[in-house]
């Protein structure tokens, strides 16, 4: 492991904290500073932007983001045992570090930008798909930030850029393909984590992209519930669980009923979202 900046090593800081990781609160941290930086390249350079980060732990991606140029980070951390290994970090670069100790699934991010702005974290696992999911829900659309740099369970990953016909396409993959161009950008070994978890993870890079403003996030998700929800029946059969007539939303979407939802593209499931709620209305009683 190479240094990057003139700071203890992490395992150093680890032992002199005593940061053991926390099973209930989703902790594996990263030693390998090499790797931290490859991370933090993921999106391309850094200079001049902010980067908020979630679940910092002992410091190892927050120190790879200030030695590759960021103007300031903002590390989310709910552990106050690390707080004192930020606080080290914040001293050795002076004005570009802000922690915020608080539950990173009660924090309103939006108002956290200045400027470009990017999120780039090791995320907790236990509070991953949770998170994304509310970043890719953002409104207005296209959201407060340029790009996310995500470290998720690798099975999660392929969910995150799966493509129709996929064993792993689902709600998920339909959401994020829909709001932005999402990849996986490499596989980070078990055994580059302390503890060690059971599963390979993956680094995913998405990049918002403009939607159709006529559709809402909250009728795409009752299609993709329905639709996924008896993935393996033809949707004419799962779509029954909008409580709409399914009939409409086939015409809408332009196909027969006796497709499978996991190889339908994502237009077919944005066409039915945008028909839902005059379907709804139409098949109210008065």
């Amino acid at each position: 492991m190479s240094q990057i900046d003139n700071l203890p090593p992490l395992r150093e800081v680890i032992a002199t904290h005593g940061l053991r990781a926390k099973k209930e609160l989703g902790q594996n941290f990263l030693l390998d500073l090499n790797l931290t930086a490859r991370i933090a390249r993921v999106g391309g350079s850094l200079e001049g932007l902010r980067v908020i980060e979630v679940g910092p732990g002992p410091g190892g991606l927050t120190r790879a983001l200030l030695a590759e140029g960021a103007r300031e980070v903002i590390a989310i951390e709910r552990d106050a045992r690390a707080l004192p290994a930020l606080a080290e970090i914040a001293a050795a670069y002076p004005g570009r570090l802000t922690v915020i100790s608080g539950d990173a699934m009660e924090i309103d991010y939006r108002t956290l930008a200045d400027g470009p702005t990017r999120i780039i974290a090791n995320l907790p696992y236990n509070i991953a798909t949770p998170l994304l999911t509310g970043w890719l829900t953002l409104a207005p659309w296209p959201p407060f930030f340029d790009s996310l740099t995500l470290m998720f369970q690798r099975e999660v990953a392929a969910r995150i850029c799966a493509q129709p016909s996929a064993d792993a396409y689902g709600r998920l993959g339909v959401l994020a393909g829909w709001r932005s161009e999402a990849r996986m950008a490499f596989n980070v070994s078990r055994e580059a984590f302390v503890p060690s978890p059971n599963v390979t993870s993956t680094v995913v890079h998405l990049v918002p992209k403009p939607v159709d403003e006529d559709v809402a996030v909250k009728h795409l998700e009752q299609i993709t519930k329905a639709a996924f929800g008896q993935r393996r029946k033809m949707v004419r059969q799962s779509l029954k669980a909008t409580g709409v007539p399914v009939e409409g939303l086939l015409s809408a979407a332009g196909i027969k009923g006796d497709e499978r939802a996991e190889d339908l593209p994502i237009a077919v499931f944005l066409a039915m979202a945008r028909a839902l709620p005059d379907l709804r209305r139409a098949s109210s009683p008065d």
